[in-house]
């Protein structure tokens, strides 16, 4: 049941019942204290159920929409100054019994974009070096697509099988680093062979307990990748799992609830999203109980409704986005 809820375009996101990795950029190096908490304020709204989403050298925010359930997913440019364009529209948007089913996270690198969508098993790559606020949505049946969903289903990972395709980041020579929600693992797309290969496999985070991957950095040493953890989404039964650049895995730290994604600091320790407390007698998730937090589990901002993405985009700054809300707020501390 839990994979369907992070099935979703990723996941009504559990949007209610009940869930790209992106990769964060380098910035100049220095001594800047770790956030103790985060202030937020209004960026931008309007959006349709977004997932994911990533900045770019200028600044501008890439994000991905679930759409209504109406194959109207789509990819959304912002810019620093807020003015929204969609860039790619009329994705698979399918609108099931717990969620709208689609797109899940974006990457930018160099003018390209990554897109991964979930439900079917494909990564889009879309070169975007040329667009500019303002512009007409580029032909989506011009975008070269892999298609990655058969592959994860070979492994048999999951009864009945099962495959959402999540998070993504950049890991050591550029290679692509992907999390698959369904089948608990990550995979390896490499740089120039474009080779698509199994990584690693994230264990159960208690027993009959799936850990639903969903965030992935890499922090020049290693992965750090966030769970989600199955339904009824136990508090503190989340964990944050790390993973060597050879592929073994190990728990980096744990008692969390519901995560959605993480970001590294300037000082490239991790600050990851909860995505809300589940209320087991109502069988939802309570409105406006999301948080960001700390490595330590510490609150730096609460009061948050379903937050599923969070970039890092300065020193001492962050875009957090809102699924439930379809807006982006912008941290600081």
């Amino acid at each position: 049941m839990k994979k369907r809820y992070l099935q979703a375009a990723s996941l009504y996101l559990l949007l209610f019942v009940g869930v790209l990795g992106c990769v964060d950029h380098e910035l100049p190096e220095e001594q800047i204290p770790e956030p103790t908490s985060l202030t937020a304020a209004p960026f931008a709204n309007g959006l349709r159920f977004p997932i994911g989403m990533d900045v770019d050298d200028k600044g501008n925010l890439w994000v991905s929409e679930a759409g209504t359930g109406k194959d109207d997913g789509a990819i959304v440019m912002i810019t620093p100054g807020g003015q929204k364009t969609t860039v790619l529209e009329g994705f698979k948007s399918a609108k099931g019994n717990e969620a709208v089913e689609g797109i899940s996270h974006v990457l930018y690198d160099k003018g390209t974009l990554f897109i991964l969508h979930g439900i079917e098993g494909k990564l889009y790559i879309a070169d975007v070096s040329n667009f500019k606020a303002g512009d007409l949505p580029m032909a989506l049946n011009l975008i070269p697509f892999e298609e990655h969903g058969p592959f994860v289903k070979s492994f048999s990972f999951t009864d009945p099988l099962n495959s959402n395709l999540y998070g993504l980041t950049l890991g050591p020579d550029g290679h692509l680093y992907m999390t698959d929600a369904g089948a608990n693992a990550i995979f390896k797309r490499d740089k120039n062979t474009k080779e698509f290969t199994f990584f690693a496999k994230i264990p159960d985070v208690a027993p009959k307990t799936d850990a639903v991957a969903t965030g992935i950095v890499f922090d020049g040493t290693k992965f750090l990748v966030s769970t989600l953890s199955g339904g009824p989404f136990f508090e503190n039964s989340a964990k944050i799992f790390e993973v060597s650049t050879s592929g073994v895995v190990k728990i980096y730290r744990e008692n969390f609830t519901t995560l959605t994604h993480l970001t590294l600091t300037a000082g490239k320790k991790p600050l990851v999203i909860s995505l809300a407390k589940f209320d087991l007698k109502l069988g939802e998730f309570t409105p406006f109980s999301g948080t960001v937090r700390n490595e330590s589990g510490d609150v730096l901002l609460d009061n948050q409704m379903m937050p599923t993405d969070i970039k890092r985009s300065g020193p001492k700054e962050f875009y957090l986005l809102s699924y439930a809300l379809g807006t982006v707020q912008k941290l600081t501390y």
